[in-house]
């Protein structure tokens, strides 16, 4: 997700493609319970009286979302930074907190929305339909607005390839609909794209 995020984020300060991208939450941790097709997170008494952080980095989105796209953005690759780079632990609050900050969000309101119980229902519902309707199964995940869906690994291109990549990438994805599933062997790859 970190490397898609970053990859997008290229792409749109490059100013040579238009696109939005909506991000939604979608629990990993809700796939991976081990718990049965019965028990959801965002419905555990410790999710909603806010003892149990699982959800904690997909509400903060979600508040994070409330202040604007732009906002979002900035919080979203500051999360992720945190994660990937600093590895940070996103079930901590000062983890989220410090995200918001970096990405220079109104903090008062932040900490309002991030405890807003109506979020749970919307991370219950975004996972639901990805799940029932889309078919996903991980992230990234990209959908585009005629249905197609797939999930994306990847390296973050040089930013002189951002584009050409994303040109791709929507090809391939949006408009090839009889191809089902690319895997490269590993090895060889990722030789020589690091």
């Amino acid at each position: 997700m970190f490397n898609t995020a970053v990859w997008l984020s290229q792409v749109k300060e490059s100013g040579q493609r238009d696109f939005q991208v909506d991000w939604r939450p979608f629990s990993l941790a809700q796939v991976n319970q081990g718990q049965g097709a019965d028990f959801k997170h965002w419905e555990q008494p410790g999710a909603l009286d806010g003892s149990d952080n699982t959800l904690l980095a997909h509400r903060a989105g979600l508040a994070a979302k409330r202040q604007g796209g732009p906002a979002f953005e900035r919080f979203l690759l500051a999360l992720l930074k945190a994660r990937h780079q600093e590895r940070r632990d996103l079930t901590d609050p000062d983890v989220m907190t410090r995200a918001a900050a970096a990405a220079d969000l109104d903090l008062a309101q932040f900490l309002e929305d991030l405890a807003d119980p109506a979020l749970l229902r919307q991370i219950g519902d975004s996972h639901t339909l990805a799940v029932e309707k889309y078919g996903v199964f991980g992230v990234p995940t990209l959908l585009f607005p005629g249905g197609e869906a797939a999930f994306l690994k990847m390296f973050v291109p040089p930013a002189a390839e951002a584009a050409q990549v994303f040109d791709g990438v929507v090809a391939l994805i949006g408009g090839m609909k009889h191809v089902g599933e690319i895997k490269r062997p590993q090895p060889p790859w990722p030789t020589g794209v690091r």
